[in-house]
């Protein structure tokens, strides 16, 4: 099985829908996207941005998409004990959360007083994975401890699956689906908008399967058209190459 996370185009945050640049990202994402005959199905956030960077894709596929509410962006607002923002429970400064050493374990970054300040963040942090790991069990992939064992009466090895969504709830996906911390995925990794990362089964043992990260906010599409890399997300300069 492989699942497809794709971020959302340059967005228009005040509005929730994107930029110009994001509308022309978006197009040349449909062009890639169009190229991909072997989904078995689209998901999208239901925010305005997601669902208007996947309609571009699902219009050149002549495919829908399945929207899920669990999907939507980890906006679960706390305040940054350095600068005092009041946001997204990322962009933290280092000097603050890399000398927490909970904040590198996949079950200690729960009991921080950061992630717990916000009563809603855990429980939708559960409901993640949860949705995750119910619309996997449609597949025949059942979550058991930290892997998972198929269910053969449900299981197509060439099942893949695309999500339309966001950077934040990408990272919480990929904690549940690696066992890490989303911590460090959140201030280690850049999606970029419209960067796609790709995930695959392995599945070396009969019944067993581990989800393993083939690519990561891959925009070689952005290339290929000439529209530069978005710096949304990201507090440095794109590579562009």
């Amino acid at each position: 099985m492989k699942i497809i996370l794709i971020r959302h185009g340059d967005p228009d945050y005040v509005n929730d829908t994107l930029t110009e640049k994001g509308i022309r990202e978006a197009k040349l994402l449909a062009k890639r996207v169009a190229g991909w005959p072997d989904v078995t199905q689209f998901y999208c956030s239901p925010l305005g941005r997601a669902q208007k960077t996947a309609s571009y894709s699902l219009e050149a596929a002549g495919r829908e998409a399945v929207t899920c509410e669990w999907m939507r962006e980890f906006s679960y607002m706390i305040d940054d004990p350095v600068t005092g923002r009041h946001g997204v429970p990322w962009d933290l400064m280092p000097r603050y959360w890399t000398e927490i050493p909970e904040m590198y374990d996949r079950e200690g970054w729960k009991t921080t007083a950061l992630y717990r300040s916000n009563d809603a963040l855990l429980p939708a942090y559960r409901g993640v994975c949860e949705g995750l790991d119910s619309l996997l069990s449609s597949y025949g992939y059942i979550r058991h401890n930290n892997y998972y064992i198929t269910d053969p009466s449900k299981k197509k090895t060439e099942d893949t699956i695309v999500i339309f969504c966001h950077l934040g709830v990408t990272c919480m996906m990929l904690s549940h689906l690696l066992n890490i911390s989303p911590v460090p995925l959140l201030h280690g990794f850049f999606l970029a908008t419209t960067s796609v990362t790709v995930l695959g089964t392995e599945e070396r043992m009969d019944n067993d399967a581990v989800f393993r990260v083939q690519v990561m906010g891959d925009t070689s599409h952005l290339k290929a058209g000439g529209e530069p890399v978005s710096q949304s997300g990201y507090f440095t300069e794109p590579f562009q190459g």
